[in-house]
């Protein structure tokens, strides 16, 4: 089994100490040089993130790729972040990763990412200027799609259980909360 390398305490982590980390079934994020470790996601995220990817990538513009986790979003050389789903210009994707702000970013929510989702990742991607950011909570179920406007976010569109939820921006998408869980 591989271990995570033992960095020092006095510098804040950067990309490149990310990088360094061997891949062991764990997705490892970086805000403000402190690295974040999430367990691998259970069956039900992983339903919610299919279906969601798949209802934004019938849309998605030519010049943007809509991608699943994991997918690193570099933010800043201390800022690394690892959305369930990622919408990018096709030109900000490396080989790497996709290095600048997202179109797009949606998180789906497990009970031990919610607080790190619904403030410390929506904090980062307003500060960094991404203008869309969801939340889906398959616990709910219930789907909340933001919109930056004036560097902080505003609801655009919100759903729970079985309302249908259409929005127009960044492109034309609709989901059903309830279609997102159901195991149909």
């Amino acid at each position: 089994m591989a271990s995570v390398p033992v960095f020092g305490h006095r510098e804040p982590l950067t990309r490149r100490d990310l990088e360094s980390i061997a891949d062991e079934g764990h997705r490892y994020e970086l805000v403000d040089g402190v690295l974040l470790m999430s367990p691998s996601p259970r069956p039900l995220h992983q339903r919610v993130v299919a279906r969601v990817l798949a209802a934004v990538s019938v849309s998605c513009p030519r010049d943007c790729e809509a991608l699943p986790a994991p997918v690193d979003v570099v933010l800043a050389d201390d800022t690394v972040l690892i959305p369930d789903v990622v919408v990018g210009r096709r030109s900000d994707y490396t080989e790497r990763a996709l290095v600048g702000v997202p179109v797009l970013a949606v998180e789906v929510i497990s009970p031990s990412s919610r607080l790190i989702d619904t403030e410390l990742k929506r904090a980062r991607l307003a500060a960094a200027g991404c203008p869309h950011y969801w939340l889906v909570d398959p616990y709910v179920p219930s789907v909340l799609c933001l919109v930056l406007r004036d560097g902080a976010y505003v609801t655009l569109e919100k759903a729970e259980r079985d309302q249908d939820i259409a929005v127009a921006e960044p492109f034309p998408v609709t989901l059903n909360p309830a279609d997102l869980v159901s195991e149909y």
